[in-house]
């Protein structure tokens, strides 16, 4: 058996339509998207359409929370500030319908001929815990608990890496919409089922960036989501993190300035690094 999985397509429609173009050549018996899809660049919608209709098993990622949950009792306040602008943008996007659907996402998919593989966007019991290369087993083993397959492949943080955990491997897919290690590709992975089991392949493609840019600009879309939503752009044109480290340093200003704005953090941080 051979299963693709990508995940973080993060509303990049060129990325998405050239991950699926560059997979057909290796004939996988099955697709599974690990969260995502949705939140980054402009087309969410058109993204999400896309991966309906691919009618493939897909886990929840922590944006699909972010655009499911908005403006119910179960969003975060903070979802309301500038911080969550490219969310607002994807909510808008989004019918009622199809943020339901995507409500009904499961946290985690196993298939019935393949017992031994848990797909994830982060871990079994978070959409948004980290498994960073400088984890430990008892780390795993934590976040891990009560997990009993042998591979488990998830998405999330956005560097393809296949993680060494004694008998077991955790695998990452990195990003087929956000890379963030300086390439501008489209990254999945295959996984191969061998005897004792799973071989990760990690591909990546590149794909036509400018199309992504060019959608940033007619869609408007830095000007209606700000700060955050120039983050991203960057992050696409780069391939490289923005988003996390401004966002640390945001926060770390705002303890001693509390009234410090995104666009006066903003300033600081691209005039400092």
């Amino acid at each position: 058996m051979r299963i693709a999985v990508l995940a973080d397509i993060h509303g990049n429609l060129p990325a998405f339509e050239t991950v699926l173009k560059d997979l057909r050549q290796h004939a996988p018996d099955s697709l599974i998207i690990a969260g995502d899809i949705v939140v980054g660049s402009p087309d969410s919608q058109r993204c999400w359409q896309l991966a309906q209709s691919l009618d493939c098993p897909m886990v929840r990622g922590n944006h699909e929370r972010y655009v499911s949950h908005y403006g119910t009792e179960h969003a975060d306040p903070l979802w309301q500030t500038a911080q969550f602008a490219p969310v607002q943008w994807a909510v808008g996007q989004l019918s009622a319908v199809e943020r339901q659907a995507i409500a009904d996402l499961p946290l985690t998919y196993r298939l019935s001929d393949a017992p031994d593989l848990l797909i994830a966007h982060a871990s079994a019991r978070s959409d948004q815990e980290s498994v960073p290369l400088h984890t430990t087993a008892d780390e795993l083993a934590v976040i891990f608990a009560n997990v009993t397959e042998q591979t488990i492949a998830r998405g999330h943080n956005h560097i393809p890496r296949t993680h060494p955990w004694g008998d077991r491997q955790v695998i990452t897919t990195g990003s087929a919409g956000l890379p963030l290690e300086g390439h501008t590709v489209a990254q999945y992975v295959l996984l191969d089922q061998v005897a004792g089991g799973w071989h990760a392949q990690h591909c990546s493609v590149p794909y036509p960036v400018e199309q992504t840019l060019q959608r940033f600009a007619e869609t408007n879309y830095v000007a209606e989501t700000g700060v955050m939503g120039r983050l991203f752009q960057r992050e696409v044109a780069t391939a490289s993190l923005h988003f996390v480290p401004f966002l640390r340093y945001y926060r770390q200003w705002t303890v001693a300035e509390p009234s410090l704005t995104l666009d006066a953090a903003w300033s600081r941080f691209s005039s400092s690094f």
